[in-house]
């Protein structure tokens, strides 16, 4: 078998699981917009701070799903993995002529089409709404491109844990620490809006702040090309870390069955 045919085999099957799975593709879907609604209503008065990007914080605030849906992207790609390991699925696969780097590829391959089509749903709820997508059309898109990389990276951090861990409740069990790093970022105030100086500082190292302020820009600024470029930078290097150790997890895995 080629690479390709490999990799296409898996990304179906990964497709085809989470489309089985209704809760994996409601709940990334309706959560995040929930979300939305709730903070668009509450913190509406932080629009009239004084540098405030935006007088609309529902424009504000609709780069949030965008991120949100990609953590939802860590526990469905790290679930159904430790399914496949708890199955015994992963050591028959190691008897085939399976490449290692198919696997991890086709397995994102799936997630890279679900949280493609997650990003497309909160666009369109978004233009329905009335947000204005400032960068026009074509931010439009590189959006989606930007959107889609980051769930990406998030999907292999979920399958490197998976890996590590073996089981689908320590995945699951991530998911908290993981929501207290979005909460921890610029999801709701810019962050030299932050008042509070260790929390600002927390938001400033946070790799998130830099993927909501990236998906911001597009949909409040127009061209921001600096937030642009430190957003695709941190999605690109959080995707190439987390499949690197995904790849040596694997080995791990597979040298002790």
């Amino acid at each position: 078998m080629t690479f390709a045919i490999q990799v296409g085999n898996l990304a179906r099957r990964s497709i085809v699981r989470t489309s089985r799975q209704p809760a994996a593709v409601i709940a990334p879907l309706l959560f995040p917009m929930f979300l939305l609604a709730v903070n668009a209503g509450g913190l509406r008065a932080t629009t009239h701070l004084k540098g405030f990007p935006t007088s609309s914080f529902l424009a504000f605030a609709l780069a949030v799903p965008f991120i949100q849906g990609a953590l939802f992207a860590t526990m469905n790609a790290g679930t159904d993995l430790a399914r496949d390991i708890q199955t015994g699925f992963l050591n028959r696969l190691s008897l085939t002529p399976l490449r290692g780097s198919a696997l991890i590829t086709g397995h994102l391959a799936g997630v890279v089409v679900f949280g493609f089509l997650q990003s497309v749903f909160y666009l369109s709820v978004g233009l329905a709404i009335g947000v204005d997508i400032r960068s026009g059309p074509g931010g439009a898109i590189v959006l989606l491109l930007l959107a889609t990389l980051i769930a990406a990276a998030f999907g292999a951090l979920g399958a490197w844990l998976a890996l590590r861990a073996g089981s689908g409740e320590a995945v699951q069990g991530m998911f908290p620490l993981l929501f207290v790093a979005f909460f921890l970022s610029s999801m709701n105030t810019p962050r030299n809006l932050i008042g509070i100086g260790w929390f600002r500082a927390i938001a400033t190292a946070n790799p998130i702040s830099y993927l909501i302020e990236g998906v911001r820009s597009l949909i409040i600024l127009g061209w921001d090309w600096q937030a642009l470029l430190l957003a695709f930078g941190v999605a690109a290097a959080m995707l190439v870390l987390a499949v690197a150790l995904a790849g040596e997890a694997l080995q791990e895995r597979l040298s002790r069955t």
